[in-house]
């Protein structure tokens, strides 16, 4: 029960800042449908008027601003990283971006290490293989296991 609760968690947490995005967005969104819906009024007034080409015109200027938004939006997002890391030796910013996955891959050795050690130990002691299953495999390893690949599985659900 305990595994299938921290299994929960762990997925979720990995969508955490999409939830947070999502509130955060909600304001936006409103806006974006005061927008469609005033562009839709104009639209109508313009074909009432016989303008639909002009339409079709407004409506490729608009889709420009956005894509051009949202490039600048990624512009600035890069120009903050890059700000951060103003100043720094090239050593200094591969170990920032480095942190995540070396601990990741500390603890996945570390983990590997310590079950395959166990079970080299338990083969050697004559220990049924039942028995040395249960104590390599018991519920703590479980619970620690399925919160991590869920959690890295979870955050790349989220993220599609």
């Amino acid at each position: 029960m305990i595994t299938l609760f921290t299994t929960l968690i762990s997925f979720l947490s990995g969508g955490l800042p999409s939830l947070l995005g999502f509130f955060q967005d909600k304001s936006d969104k409103k806006h974006e449908m005061e927008m469609a819906r005033l562009q839709t009024e104009r639209e109508l007034q313009m074909a009432e008027r016989g303008f639909a080409a002009q339409a079709h015109v407004e409506e490729i200027k608009t889709q420009q601003i956005e894509m051009q938004t949202q490039a600048q939006e990624r512009a600035s997002l890069y120009a903050h990283d890059i700000e951060i890391g103003k100043g720094a030796s090239q050593w200094v910013t591969n170990s920032r971006a480095m942190v995540r996955p070396a601990i990741t891959y500390g603890m996945f050795i570390m983990f590997m290490f310590v079950e395959l050690f166990g079970f080299w130990f338990a083969f050697h002691r004559e220990v049924p293989f039942d028995v040395a299953l249960n104590l390599l495999w018991d519920d703590e390893t479980q619970i620690i296991w399925a919160s991590i690949v869920s959690f890295w599985f979870g955050t790349q659900a989220f993220k599609k």
